[in-house]
């Protein structure tokens, strides 16, 4: 893909837009965005930290996720809700207010902040807490002018949808939000082969990191169901930034498969999600819209408490492949940026009149 310098430095316009001036950077996101000083940055999400997993675990997996962006060549930028004010980085003293939401699930008063929730938690004021979801945090990380999203796994369609309607907002933001979101696929929760349906109606690319071209399950990295393979860092990179030269204003999903050695629990793990969903079914929880997934969560560590550790070892997992894509862009908009003429995406100059 041959275009000229002045088109190619629209894309990284596109990429590395202004924040929104409503926006509350920390520090070091502020600096990593600056034109003269700017950085790859990852975006995360608060949900796993204020409903995700239960305290003081979702604090060392918080605090883990931001170490391992940094030890991989990127900042972190964590994203919530707090005392009405949309934030784009956290400092510690904050990691720590919103993991104390989770210590007693019956008095949890945070809410899970999708982009239908936001502007309601934020006119909530001074005391306010927002964990904010795939699309809460997509939403906001596009306004930040961040393009690369970590998450454990994205929302989809439910169990069920067909008389329900319960589908997740999470993939109509990819239908509309140029944020690519780095995951182990969707919750096993949920109806895989029915949320890969939506995200192509929805004109999302999906691929995986997984060579075989498998799409992962989220606890296992075998759904029976296959995309097409992301290939290297820099693929993938390149990938992102071409979404942004066409100017296609749609998501990606890059499936980064579990590692290797939580396959075999993984299994066993899969056993008691079908016992989880079945009990929801029997207690009409299945019916609670964004109760669903914790109380699918909360039951499963009950019933299997290695769902714990494999959860941690996936979301760590993609922040790191998340970051290593993220070095890649932001080489790429460098040498774009630098290139007199011409430049050609795969870093083969080439001269066109």
């Amino acid at each position: 893909m041959v275009r000229s310098t002045a088109i190619l430095r629209q894309a990284v316009h596109a990429l590395s837009r202004t924040p929104h001036p409503t926006l509350a950077l920390s520090p070091a996101v502020r600096s990593a965005l600056n034109p003269k000083t700017r950085a790859p940055v990852v975006a995360l999400e608060s949900t796993i930290i204020t409903h995700g997993l239960p305290y003081p675990y979702n604090l060392e997996v918080a605090q883990e996720l931001e170490q391992t962006v940094i030890d991989h060549g990127a900042v972190p930028a964590t994203i919530a809700l707090l005392d009405g004010k949309p934030l784009v980085g956290l400092d510690e003293p904050q990691l720590e207010r919103l993991a104390r939401c989770a210590i007693d699930p019956s008095k949890n008063t945070a809410i899970k902040a999708s982009r239908r929730d936001i502007a309601h938690v934020l006119s909530k004021g001074h005391g306010s807490v927002g964990g904010t979801t795939v699309s809460g945090t997509m939403v906001l990380a596009h306004m930040a002018g961040v393009p690369i999203f970590a998450t454990g796994g994205i929302g989809g369609v439910h169990r069920g949808a067909e008389s329900t309607m319960d589908i997740s907002a999470d993939l109509t933001e990819l239908g509309r939000t140029p944020v690519a979101v780095f995951c182990s696929g969707p919750k096993s929760i949920l109806d895989i082969p029915r949320t890969l349906e939506v995200l192509e109606t929805f004109g999302v690319s999906v691929t995986t990191f997984n060579p075989t071209g498998e799409f992962p399950a989220f606890y296992t990295s075998n759904s029976g169901l296959s995309v097409p393979y992301a290939g290297t860092d820099a693929q993938a990179a390149a990938a992102i930034f071409a979404n942004a030269q066409l100017g296609l204003q749609s998501g990606h999903v890059f499936a980064n498969p579990i590692p290797s050695e939580w396959n075999e629990v993984g299994q066993r793990i899969q056993q008691s999600v079908e016992q989880a969903v079945r009990e929801s079914v029997q207690q009409g929880i299945d019916k609670k819209g964004k109760e669903v997934t914790p109380w699918l969560l909360k039951r499963l560590a009950e019933l299997i408490p290695e769902s714990k550790k494999s959860n941690r070892a996936l979301v760590v997992n993609n922040a790191k492949k998340a970051a290593q894509v993220a070095v890649e862009l932001n080489r790429i908009e460098n040498e774009v940026q630098q290139a007199a003429g011409t430049y050609a995406l795969g870093g083969i100059p080439q001269t066109v009149s």
